[in-house]
């Protein structure tokens, strides 16, 4: 269970930023999850020709080690594709701290095991300065008490109990069903036995 999500944190201060910016449709031709990592944020690491673009904060040290993003207002719009998580997943990314989220991303996010700490405006900013640092300070959240923390730095964030829960548990909707797994068989065999009672009346 990862109580705590620690790392460096890169600024991305774009609002709006929706799926098809985090994952561009022409990635999503792949029938299973691999290989999505170079689709991530693609047309914003990389140039026409497929070149790296030296001024994009995730190509810069010491941002190339970043697992954590501060993110700019309502992340994650747009269509509902998962392969947007799944991708900044496999890119290493672990956490996005922003204001605000589109609330299907932040389902697929909750499901996939990143975790979206939601702030204030003021702590945004405060977390973008410190995370635009060259420094490359370390950000730390921690799920259990909802809190970041950065040297001196510490500030609040929402997160519901389900989704606290789910992070922490590393857990998804379908694991959680199989908890209940005995309960659901009972209940089966019982509608079987009052289904076959049926026919036979």
């Amino acid at each position: 269970m990862k109580k705590t999500i620690k790392g460096i944190a890169a600024p991305l201060s774009l609002a709006n930023v929706d799926t098809d910016v985090i994952m561009p449709k022409r990635f999503l031709i792949t029938i299973t999850r691999e290989g999505l990592a170079d689709g991530t944020f693609a047309d914003l690491r990389f140039d026409n020709e497929g070149e790296v673009r030296p001024d994009f904060i995730l190509n810069k040290q010491p941002w190339t080690t970043a697992n954590i993003l501060v993110v700019g207002d309502n992340f994650g719009c747009g269509s509902s594709r998962e392969h947007a998580v799944w991708g900044m997943r496999q890119l290493g990314i672990d956490a996005c701290i922003g204001t605000s989220f589109a609330g299907i991303f932040y389902d697929n996010a909750r499901k996939n095991g990143l975790a979206l700490p939601i702030v204030s405006s003021e702590t945004q900013g405060d977390l973008l300065q410190l995370a635009s640092d060259a420094n490359g300070g370390e950000i730390s959240i921690d799920l259990e008490t909802r809190t970041i923390t950065a040297g001196d730095f510490k500030a609040p964030f929402e997160m519901d109990d389900a989704t606290q829960t789910a992070l922490i548990r590393g857990r998804d909707d379908t694991m959680d069903s199989l908890e209940y797994v005995d309960a659901i068989r009972a209940f089966e065999a019982r509608l079987s036995d009052t289904m076959r009672v049926s026919v036979i009346r």
